[in-house]
């Protein structure tokens, strides 16, 4: 997966170069980071929506394809901000092995 990834973030780094009208991605890097957070909030709006009818018999592939775009959307959210996704993967591996309840409550802890 995180070669995929990891070809996900290449092209959309490519992108940041590119004239708006040459590509999507480009044209959101070009209306900023406002946009692009519109775009994820949308997606994740999708996403609910897609699961809520996935549960009550709808398409699988429907929700697949609404994680995928939250997940482009923040992928590019992420580039905008100059986030390589190898740390969101590395917040990931360290919460192997903890209790999210454990890792909720530390996360609490550092807020306060």
């Amino acid at each position: 997966m995180s070669d995929v990834l990891a070809e996900l973030a290449t092209t959309l780094e490519q992108r940041k170069n590119a004239a708006p009208e040459e590509s999507y991605v480009s044209s959101l890097y070009h209306k900023g980071l406002n946009k692009i957070l519109e775009k994820v909030g949308e997606e994740a709006t999708e996403v609910i929506l897609a699961a809520k009818d996935l549960e009550a018999g709808g398409s699988r592939s429907e929700f697949v394809g609404e994680v995928a775009d939250l997940w482009f959307h923040s992928m590019v959210a992420m580039a905008q901000l100059d986030v390589d996704h190898s740390e969101v993967m590395d917040c990931l591996a360290q919460r192997f092995g903890i209790s999210g309840l454990d890792e909720k409550a530390a996360r609490s802890e550092q807020q306060d």
